[in-house]
């Protein structure tokens, strides 16, 4: 049912701009004043801080947006599920990027720049540095998916994977490893010290020091899906799946606060240029702006408020729908969402709404939604009820909720 968006049209302006699905990266200008958010709707909004509204909107990508990074002038790189990269102006309302950078064949996971290289980092297990005006260096080493890049300090680019390993890549091309922490690692962060913070899906923080020392610096019961360092190096950022965010002072590596949110996954996580405001993305599509010094929520930008549901729905089901929420809308005019709208939903036939491109396996129509259907989906997955679907792997393991969310299915989509 999470099925992610394909190709639209490229889009320009949009001034009553949310996004329609998760928020899984932000970047900051390296000046401050300007902010970039991306996520599963497949879409790049260009927000104005001024007034906390979308000054352009970009749907380019053929797929979610998993990363963004600053460039130097108020450029933007954005890299996607679609495996390319797009490389932004300033001003972006035509659309189109300036330069498209083809070579992964699987989804990038991150983005880094230093020096007039851009460092990616995607699932068909490569790093590859790009420099305008020559062919791709390509890292190989990694087992597995590598899921986030950095540039150190001194420049040289680090990452980390499904592999539970951190890398620094040689000038010749091998790698020196750095630390192996036997589980996935998904997040990194460049500490100005030339140290490294690494995140994993143990709930735990690292630090590395420039001398090798390896120290944990946080511990939490959900996977840490970003992190993110003020300029200083004095301030950490640890979001996770949780839904909370750690503030982590540095370089005692002591837990400073902990910024509590709607309780949904935070996906991302940029400190702006003061060293204290924090912006955050998540599943409940909002950017979120906090004090970290204070540990005060400042309010989100743009307007996601969840819309108003008709009296009479089962209210349980429809607490246990806030997950799904993120992604899909109940009506037909629900707008940009990461997944097709649930209108009609029980006898549709499966990636039959009109419109919306779907994962080839959902394209194939062989199922048709009934409450059945739906309740093996939620019960043994879609990784085993839809093989090779895109729709994240979710179950609702709570019979009762799951007896719940039916009944409020079945009301809400009529």
């Amino acid at each position: 049912m999470l099925a992610l968006l394909l190709a639209l049209p490229a889009a320009a302006q949009d001034q009553g701009a949310v996004h329609g699905g998760p928020v899984r990266a932000l970047a900051v200008a390296p000046g401050g004043g300007a902010l970039a958010s991306a996520g599963f709707d497949q879409s790049v909004i260009f927000w104005d801080l001024a007034s906390g509204r979308a000054r352009a909107v970009v749907r380019w990508h053929a797929g979610a947006v998993n990363a963004l990074v600053a460039l130097p002038g108020g450029g933007l790189a954005s890299g996607g599920e679609d495996g390319r990269i797009a490389i932004w102006p300033a001003d972006p309302r035509a659309g189109e990027p300036l330069r498209v950078l083809d070579g992964h064949d699987a989804p990038v996971a991150g983005l880094a720049w230093h020096d007039g290289v851009l460092a990616s980092a995607a699932w068909d297990g490569t790093v590859r540095l790009w420099r305008e005006g020559a062919a791709p260096r390509v890292l190989e080493g990694h087992r597995g998916n590598v899921n986030a890049v950095v540039f150190r300090a001194d420049g040289v680019p680090v990452s980390a994977g499904f592999d539970g390993t951190l890398r620094a890549w040689r000038q010749d091309g091998t790698a020196d490893v750095l630390a192996e922490f036997g589980l996935p690692r998904n997040a990194l962060a460049a500490l100005p010290d030339g140290g490294l913070a690494v995140g994993g899906v143990d709930g735990a923080v690292h630090v590395l020091t420039p001398d090798g020392a390896v120290r944990e610096v946080f511990s939490g019961s959900r996977p840490i899906a970003a992190l993110a360092a003020n300029a200083a190096g004095t301030l950490l950022a640890a979001a996770g799946l949780g839904g909370s965010v750690a503030v982590i002072g540095l370089p005692e590596g002591r837990l400073l606060r902990t910024l509590d949110g709607p309780g949904t996954p935070v996906w991302s996580a940029a400190f702006d240029t003061d060293g204290r405001t924090l912006w955050t993305g998540g599943a409940d599509r909002r950017v979120r702006r906090w004090d970290a010094v204070a540990g005060r929520a400042l309010g989100p930008v743009g307007d996601a408020g969840e819309p108003a549901l008709r009296e009479g729905l089962d209210p349980h089901g429809a607490r246990v729908f806030r997950a799904c929420s993120a992604c899909h809308a109940l009506s037909a005019e629900g707008g940009n969402m990461a997944g097709p709208h649930l209108h009609g939903l029980f006898g549709r036939r499966m990636g039959s709404v009109a419109g919306y491109t779907y994962s080839e396996r959902l394209a194939r129509g062989d199922i048709v939604w009934t409450p059945e259907s739906v309740a093996d989906l939620f019960t043994r997955g879609p990784d085993v009820v839809t093989p090779g679907t895109k729709m994240p792997v979710q179950r609702v393991e709570n019979a009762e909720d799951l007896a719940a969310l039916l009944r409020f299915l079945e009301q809400a989509t009529r």
